[in-house]
């Protein structure tokens, strides 16, 4: 074994280096910070700029953009309506069950298995789900969204308030 083999046994950790406390090793005085300016001081903020416009507010572009049409639907899986009793499921009957939230866009997943034929309506069905609801005898009903068809009312700030 040579000494650039040696390697600390697998699972050890060491304790971290506590700067600043005293002469005594590494670390003292002015304990790895330099001496003077701002980094010597208290904390910097990150990505402060000393007063400048950072540039993550500079270019707002960079973090991304939220869809204001985006549609988002309440997922409810076959196997759940096989596990609830009754053979209609319409948006009343879903809410009452608690399934899905007053208000919600529902569309029906195929997870799961259903047995019986069941009347399901809902306003978007996955293909593996009406396979499964009509493969069990039943029928799938597609119901308009409220805000008709094409692209939903916008939302957001800078889209509404105005």
């Amino acid at each position: 074994m040579k000494v650039h083999e040696l390697r600390p046994p697998p699972g050890s950790t060491r304790a971290r280096r506590r700067v600043g406390r005293g002469i005594a090793g590494k670390g003292g005085k002015t304990a790895g910070r330099g001496t003077k300016g701002q980094g010597a001081r208290d904390t910097v903020p990150l990505g402060f700029e000393g007063g400048q416009l950072p540039l993550m507010q500079r270019i707002p572009k960079l973090r991304g953009f939220t869809n204001p049409f985006r549609v988002e639907y309440s997922p409810v899986n076959v196997g759940s309506l096989h596990s609830q009793e009754g053979d209609t499921f319409d948006f009343e009957r879903l809410v009452a069950v608690g399934l899905v939230r007053k208000g919600a866009l529902v569309k029906v997943l195929g997870g799961g298995e259903i047995a019986r034929p069941v009347r399901v309506e809902a306003h978007a069905f996955s293909k593996a789900a009406e396979a499964a609801i009509v493969g069990a005898g039943g029928t799938c009903t597609v119901v308009p969204p409220p805000f008709g068809n094409g692209r939903p009312p916008a939302r957001g700030n800078a889209l509404t308030n105005r």
